[in-house]
This record gives structure tokens, sequence and C-alpha cells, in this order.
């Protein structure tokens, strides 16, 4: 063999042994380069919009540590990721995500988007509000690999990430260019301390957004710069007694309860079990406001017979437990007007239930003041 290319082969020897000792000292670098960008665990990072300090596994909004102590349906719902979103800041031009969805879940009348796709938004420094950068739309299957952008400027920017309303996922990466800089946030927004707990239905699970950041818990975390936990569960927020022990259990730092679970009761399950859910979360709660919210007004509540009934005895009973309990000596609790989410012209809703994002904006156009005066009088 010539020296020359003796040589060669000794120097190509020696870098392919170093690859594969690199490989093997360090697999999470071998595994999680692709595409020219690195992969990184989105746990590393600020996970926002949990009502537990440590949920496992961690994009879950109920630990598995209280699997035996809650009801089934809402544990099982608890493993959508509604409202969970990651915080962090990089100077990437390419922001991209990876992640595992735990159902690959398909519904007749929700976007793929809304139900395991994932929103990107910026905080601009100038303002410190939210603008939302992009969207990743979900391919067939679990295994979801998308870019939200290639085209940032490469300055320094805060994000935040929205996870899928109505799947949950294993596991969220976060993909950036390979030289980029990609860390835990600077900026303390949304605030620490002080979080919004929001128990209720469907649509306050995020029924049936068109994409992840639109949902009302979502929207109002932004608004009020304030951690808003999402304990929406669809057709499951029952007036149970184990479900307020489910509410009591959060471990945080909780500020405000918001409670909305009336389109998920019948008529008769209202009647004997209202009083006796709010006595047992106002007992416990007596130092932190808690806002009770009544049924939307369905679009065609007039002309439906049974909803022409039953929602306004709903509401009736809702209304007489709030007052009995404030004469009880209550005086944390709080009663919003009746409003309607689909808007004069009915067309808020996907269903005659669930909202379109203009039902969302309806939403928290009509909730905002009520957070906003309790927040300034209880501060």
């Amino acid at each position: 063999m010539h020296p020359k290319s003796s040589k060669r082969m000794k120097t190509f020897l020696s870098d392919a042994l170093i690859g594969i000792f690199l490989c093997l000292a360090s697999p999470s670098l071998a595994q999680n380069t692709q595409d020219n960008l690195i992969y990184t665990d989105a746990t590393n990072y600020r996970v926002i919009n949990r009502g537990y300090r440590s949920t496992q596994p961690a994009l879950t909004r109920i630990p598995d540590a209280l699997k035996g102590q809650t009801r089934p349906e809402i544990f099982e719902l608890a493993q959508c990721s509604a409202g969970i979103g990651i915080r962090f800041r990089t100077n990437s031009k390419t922001i991209a995500a990876r992640y595992l969805l735990k159902e690959d879940e398909v519904m007749n009348h929700m976007p793929f988007t809304g139900i395991k796709g994932s929103d990107l938004y910026l905080l601009t420094e100038a303002d410190n509000q939210w603008h939302y950068i992009a969207t990743i739309r979900p391919q067939q299957g679990k295994q979801q690999q998308r870019k939200y952008t290639s085209r940032m400027d490469g300055e320094m920017h805060e994000y935040l990430i929205y996870l899928p309303l109505y799947d949950g996922v294993d596991k969220f990466e976060i993909g950036v260019d390979s030289a980029a800089i990609i860390e835990y946030p600077k900026v303390d927004n949304p605030r620490h301390g002080g979080k919004i707990v929001f128990f209720g239905t469907s649509i306050m699970q995020g029924g049936c957004a068109s994409r992840t950041g639109v949902t009302q818990t979502n929207q109002l975390q932004r608004l009020l710069n304030r951690e808003c936990v999402n304990m929406g569960f669809s057709g499951s927020a029952k007036l149970y007694p184990e479900n307020v022990r489910t509410i009591l259990s959060m471990d945080e730092d909780i500020a405000m309860y918001v409670i909305d679970p009336l389109m998920n009761n019948p008529l008769a399950l209202t009647d004997s079990l209202a009083y006796t859910f709010m006595k047992m979360l106002a007992d416990s709660i007596t130092d932190k406001p808690i806002l009770m919210v009544p049924c939307e007004i369905q679009p065609n509540q007039e002309f439906d017979t049974r909803l022409r009934e039953d929602n306004p005895k709903r509401n009736a009973i809702w209304k007489q437990t709030y007052l009995r309990l404030r004469k009880e000596g209550h005086k944390n609790l709080y009663y919003m007007n009746e409003c309607d989410f689909a808007g004069k012209d009915g067309e808020g809703t996907v269903d005659n239930t669930h909202l379109t994002d203009a039902g969302f904006n309806n939403y928290v156009k009509a909730i905002l003041p009520y957070l906003k005066r309790i927040i300034k009088k209880t501060k």
C-alpha cells in the first residue's frame, strides 16, 4: 500500500471510530438530529397551564398518581393535552415539531388542526403581546413531524407552542437549526403564580376550535398574562362529588376557579346535585374567587321544545344555588350572566352546541370583564 494511502486509511478509521464513540456516548445527539435540525424534548423548557406541580406523564392534565381517585372518564380525557403550552426562546430561523400522538383522533365536526395540530406564537418585546405565527397541519398517522416556519429573522425571540386539544402526546420535541440556540424563556409571560382553573364541558376543552391557540382558555391566558388551566372534559363535566375532589387535588398556585359544567348535566342531575357540588367546592375554597357560568343560549333554543324548557330551568337552579350559598356566607362566589356565545345570527357554533372560532371569541369577550373585575377586587 502506498504510504499516503495508508495514512488516509488510518485517518479514515480514526474518524470513524470517533464518530461511533460519539454516537454511543451521546445517543440523544444521534437520534435527535434530522433534516439539519436538532430536536430537544419540550419538557426541558417551561410547561405552562397545568394545575399540578409534578405531572407524570408531563404533558397530561392529571397525573398518573391520581388515577384511582379520579372518575375513569375524566382521567381518560385528561390524557388530551388541551390548554398545555411550551414556553422557550430561540434564534433559529426554522422552528419545527416532532411528536407522537396517543390516539390519532378523528372527529366529524372539528378540524385536525384543532384536534391534533399545534400552534406557534411569538412574544414581541415592544408591547409584550403574543402574535400568531403558524400551525402544524397534522399528517396521517400518530407520528407528526412538520415545520411551523423556516423564515424567521435569526434574532432571539420568545415563543409559545400550544399542544393538541382533543388528542394527547406521548412525546413532544422542538426542532431548530443545528447552529441555533434554544433555551428556557427569560420573560415571565404568562406570569408565575395566580393561575385560573376552568372546569367545564367539551366547549371548555376546545370543541370545536379550528386551531389550538383559539380555544378560550388559551386566549384568556394571553390576554390576562396568567396561566389558565384547562379542565374541560368532553361530555363528562358532571356535578359529581368526585369531580370536586379532582378540582381540589391541584397543588399549584391557583388564584381563581371558573365553573362551567351545566351543558353536560341533564335537568334532573342539575336539580339534585348542583347545590351539593358547589357547597363542597365553596366549603373547601374560602379565600379564592369562584365564578359560576350558566348554560349558553343555543341558536335553536327558541324553537327546540326541550331546550326551550330545560336550559332556562338549569340556569335558574344554578342561579338559586349561587344565591343560597352567598346567603350562607360564601362571599367569594360570583355569577356570570347568561350569554349568547353563538351570536345573534347563530353562526358561532358548528352544530348548535360546540363553538366555531367566532363562538370562542364571543365567549372570551363575555367572560373577560368578569375575570378582570374579580382579579382587581381580590388582588
